[in-house]
């Protein structure tokens, strides 16, 4: 059988990428801090900050996918606690696959590695584009994707092929009650700790797609030294998103908020200082790409919210 590892095995993206290449009849082995028993697959102790147990993960395997990477979008105290684990990881894993002759590498980086730093204007983001580390508005979770995904096509890979995936915010089936990636946004919604819509606008992927696009790109002939970028339909507001889970949720949904923040007020809160340079900027983007050469079809953002929000709701 084909054999794949997937890093970070426990995450929210591999969990559903796992799933996903049972199905399609892989062998699927898992990196994780803390190994466990968990039927069909074999998880192994490996951590992005350490040498330990990398080349025992990747050997004997065809393919992986190297989803793990810190994620703490937002202020934080010291950058490097996300910088240096992102791209010191993502080495790791690239050269411990190449010793091991795996065939290809698909790599989870991120829309924010791509449409950042850059004017707010009309501009179609596509796989062209690379978020301006230092521009306006990137935060350290931006720097720390556009930096490892840099230093992954850097990296002396030698036969080694690589391909890189770029979701932009990912919402979907939690597969339990802990909200991860921008099914935080939905949970805080539906927990009625989100008080009022900001004016921001989120461009949304089912995490079922972005698993998909993964799956995809592994044998892909078309995919071996190209970016990807996934997006379903143009991006929402937090009023738009917080009216579908009012309209799909019911009386689950009694505590999402009805009421806008005037721009102003986010302003002069210094706890929301983070999202003013995104205020009314509603990023646009082509995932044309990976259509074409993935044939990728995606389910509507709005099948992505309401799924984040069943699979969150406490019965």
């Amino acid at each position: 059988m084909t054999t794949v590892l997937v890093t970070g095995g426990s995450g929210f993206i591999a969990g559903h990428c796992i799933r996903q290449l049972l199905d399609h009849g892989y062998q699927v082995r898992a990196t994780a801090r803390s190994p466990r028993d968990d039927g069909p697959v074999a998880f192994v102790a490996a951590d992005l900050t350490s040498d330990a147990g990398w080349a025992e993960a990747v050997a004997g395997c065809d393919y992986v996918l190297h989803v793990a990477s810190p994620v703490r979008p937002g202020p934080v105290e010291n950058e490097d606690d996300l910088v240096v684990p992102a791209v010191e990881g993502t080495t790791r894993v690239l050269r411990a696959a190449r010793d091991a002759g795996v065939r290809r590498v698909v790599l989870t980086s991120a829309f924010h590695a791509v449409g950042w730093g850059h004017p707010h204007d009309d501009h179609v983001f596509t796989e062209d584009d690379w978020t301006v580390p230092d521009g306006p508005g990137v935060d350290a979770y931006g720097r720390s994707k556009t930096l490892a995904e840099r230093a992954a096509w850097d990296f002396e890979r030698g036969p080694m092929e690589l391909t890189t995936i770029l979701p932009v915010a990912v919402m979907g089936p939690a597969g339990g009650r802990a909200a991860s990636g921008a099914n935080r946004i939905v949970q805080q919604m539906l927990t009625g700790a989100m008080p009022g819509f900001a004016n921001l606008w989120i461009p949304i992927v089912d995490v079922r797609d972005v698993a998909s696009a993964h799956v995809a790109a592994l044998t892909s002939a078309g995919a071996a030294g190209e970016r990807f970028l996934v997006s379903s339909d143009p991006a929402m507001s937090l009023a738009q998103i917080g009216a579908v889970l009012r309209e799909h949720l019911g009386d689950a949904a009694r505590l999402v908020p009805t009421e806008s923040i005037p721009d102003e007020v986010v302003r002069a809160d210094p706890a929301l200082r983070a999202i003013v340079p995104d205020l009314g900027y509603a990023r646009r983007m082509s995932s044309e790409k990976a259509r074409r050469v993935l044939g990728w079809q995606p389910r509507s953002s709005v099948e992505a919210i309401v799924a984040a929000g069943r699979s969150l709701v406490i019965d």
